[in-house]
């Protein structure tokens, strides 16, 4: 199931940011989709399957541009990073 979410926004953002209707949309998606997994609301499988995009692209542009953490680096982190290596 799929929802369709609508936002109101003044014309001054999409021309500010020189963007019509549906690349700002896709802007805010991505952008949400980043600040969520950032914040540890959403997965990163779930975050990349929402954008249509694979898991490790969505990881890389999370940490490069969003400024999200794979690691904590923590015990909690370190044990699940070698149970999925062993």
């Amino acid at each position: 199931m799929q929802n369709t979410i609508e936002i109101s926004c003044p014309q001054e953002i999409l021309l500010g940011l020189h963007l019509d209707a549906n690349p700002f949309a896709d802007l805010v998606k991505e952008e949400t989709a980043v600040a969520l997994f950032r914040e540890a609301r959403l997965s990163s499988g779930i975050a990349a399957n929402w954008l249509g995009a694979p898991r490790a692209h969505f990881l890389l542009k999370a940490m490069r541009t969003g400024g999200a953490n794979l690691l904590e680096n923590n015990e909690d982190d370190f044990l699940r990073e070698i149970a999925l290596t062993g």
